[in-house]
């Protein structure tokens, strides 16, 4: 089959490689999208950050080179022994984090980060392949009304609804969401979800016309001289009570700080390939409450598969290319490293 493997640094390759064999308890899988996240460029320019490496993954037994991929949907090709509750021909989402669920941390409801968590593309081979396996107890039955397109993008709103789950957020808070790329946008919804006003931060005019359109209740271009006075005047001059940063660059985490209230809470939810710095005292002084967030805990992603059953999530618009897997690199990578930044998701289809 054709699989797109990371190597190293500034390293993919499109390879071929034997079908794989689904063990006890697996399932094999045929399929049908997997996007391209952010993350999986840093990887490839800037990493290895979060790819297996120095080691095996103690669940997965693997380390790089390793299958890319990791937001993936795909139907049941077939059933490993002892494989249960799926048929042949299911239409799935991989339920990509898998924990040990014996540590110190998942006994204590922190899955996201047990010392042994193992995610699908960064850890074990992910969905930029032909086929995967992958357990059958991690893979979620997909409604009528969410498309094989539309699944992968569960897993970017699954860390966005883990990060508003994170926030302790109350129905009525102010909510700046700081940054409108995918997680962002998917986070603007999550928050509205929890009956939060929210607030989306950005500096292009397109992301923010399209978070308007998403449900913010308002928005702000951070570029503006402005912005700090704009965010006090949309919060009766106190400004919001949890800013959650989306954006992953050097100096978001320092606005989203600034954006948050005294005594309020900020999210930190991006992924950083440059060291933010910011002045702590503007955290101390202040009583804020910072909170990272990666990933997802269990039960997350099955919260998501019915908030987009109910509509309250949608990611069809986050959809801005389908790309076959022989063009994945070319059109898919590629693409995404460009100065202008015009996509949001690219899906990769084996099948064109």
């Amino acid at each position: 089959m054709k699989a797109l493997r990371i190597h190293g640094n500034k390293d993919i390759r499109m390879e071929d490689l034997p079908e794989p064999i689904p063990g006890i308890g697996e399932v094999k899988l045929r399929i049908t999208n997997t996007s391209i996240c952010a993350t999986d460029i840093e990887e490839w320019q800037y990493g290895p950050l979060w790819t297996q490496h120095g080691g095996p993954n103690p669940i997965s037994g693997q380390e790089m080179p390793l299958i890319l991929g990791h937001e993936i949907s795909g139907h049941v090709e077939s059933l490993g022994e002892c494989a249960a509750g799926l048929s042949v021909g299911d239409r799935v989402v991989v339920n990509n984090v898998r924990t040990c669920g014996t540590c110190f941390w998942c006994m204590r409801g922190s899955q996201a980060t047990c010392n042994s968590m193992c995610v699908a593309g960064l850890s074990a081979d992910g969905g930029l392949a032909e086929y995967m396996t992958w357990p059958g107890n991690h893979l979620i039955k997909l409604p009528d009304n969410i498309s094989d397109r539309e699944a992968p993008l569960i897993e970017p709103a699954t860390v966005a609804v883990h990060a508003v789950r994170r926030s302790g957020v109350k129905v009525g808070d102010n909510v700046a969401v700081i940054g409108c790329g995918t997680v962002g946008l998917l986070t603007v919804q999550a928050f509205r979800a929890a009956g939060a006003r929210v607030i989306a931060v950005d500096v292009r005019e397109d992301s923010i016309a399209l978070a308007k359109s998403l449900g913010a209740d308002d928005t702000i271009n951070s570029a503006d001289s402005r912005a700090m006075e704009q965010l006090l005047d949309l919060t009766d001059g106190i400004g919001a009570d949890i800013a959650a940063e989306t954006a992953g660059a050097e100096m978001t985490p320092q606005l989203a700080i600034d954006y948050t209230r005294k005594a309020g809470t900020t999210v930190l939810v991006g992924i950083y390939s440059a060291t933010p710095v910011f002045n702590f005292n503007d955290i101390v002084g202040t009583e804020k409450t910072v909170i990272g967030s990666v990933a997802a805990s269990t039960g997350d992603m099955e919260a998501t598969v019915r908030l987009l059953t109910e509509g309250k999530i949608s990611v069809k618009e986050l959809i801005s290319a389908v790309v076959p897997l022989d063009r994945v690199i070319e059109d898919g990578f590629e693409r995404m490293i460009r100065p202008e930044k015009d996509v949001f998701r690219i899906l990769i289809s084996p099948n064109g």
